[in-house]
């Protein structure tokens, strides 16, 4: 079903805007690294809000035939392991597409982290997004504290900074999208600061780090930086 009108225009105009905002202080004839994949992420993300998905109907026979040799996805998406937000379909996007590492949180450990470097010095991506969403589980176990179980104790353990912080911002009302927008926003810096394969790619003009949010209610995703 194809949805027009404002929807469609307003659509049109959120991913226009996020667009250029991770990339405003580039000059237009610089060779911006992962700006035409972030091109190819919104507008798959402009067709799975407009319900005018393009993927769906591809030919998995063949489709697997041609990747049997290998694979040249376009972006990393770092994202929540939330059963709600898979990001082939946020994005619109078939097998081989997109190199996707999915944590609750979106947390990092060595594992998340060597298969991110893996795409980005191996396959040649050039964007990396950090993808959280709207009332992340993850996040809200850190902001309401208590004890976590097992293996959970480290998830909170690593966003907890972000919950603490957005406890020093105050607004209670906002307190939980303040610690997802700060984790989400922690994880860039920790992937653009601390990781020496990715400092690099960034450094020699050939990597980017975006950070973004999806909206649950309409399927937007939004660039935050």
């Amino acid at each position: 079903m194809r949805k027009t009108g404002f929807i469609g225009l307003l659509c049109s105009a959120l991913m226009l805007f996020a667009l250029a905002a991770p990339f405003a202080s580039a000059d237009e004839n610089d060779d911006v690294p992962g700006k035409e994949s972030l091109r190819l992420l919104l507008e798959g993300n402009l067709r799975y809000v407009s319900e005018n998905i393009t993927h769906g109907g591809q030919s998995m026979a063949d489709l697997r035939s041609e990747l049997i040799a290998g694979q040249h996805p376009f972006a990393v998406i770092v994202g929540c392991s939330d059963s709600r937000i898979p990001p082939e379909i946020i994005f619109d996007q078939g097998l081989g597409d997109i190199f996707v590492v999915r944590t609750a949180g979106q947390v990092l450990d060595n594992a998340s982290l060597g298969s991110i470097e893996y795409a980005v010095e191996h396959l040649d991506v050039p964007l990396v997004v950090v993808l959280g969403h709207d009332g992340c589980g993850a996040v809200n176990a850190a902001v309401e504290g208590g004890e976590a179980l097992c293996h959970m104790k480290y998830l909170v353990e690593r966003i907890q900074p972000a919950a603490d912080e957005a406890i020093k911002m105050g607004n209670d009302s906002e307190l939980l999208d303040n610690a997802i927008n700060n984790n989400i926003m922690n994880i860039k810096k920790e992937l653009e600061d601390n990781n020496c394969i990715l400092s690099e790619r960034i450094q020699r003009g050939e990597l980017a780090i975006v950070a973004a949010r999806y909206d649950m209610d309409t399927g937007v995703v939004h660039i935050m930086a």
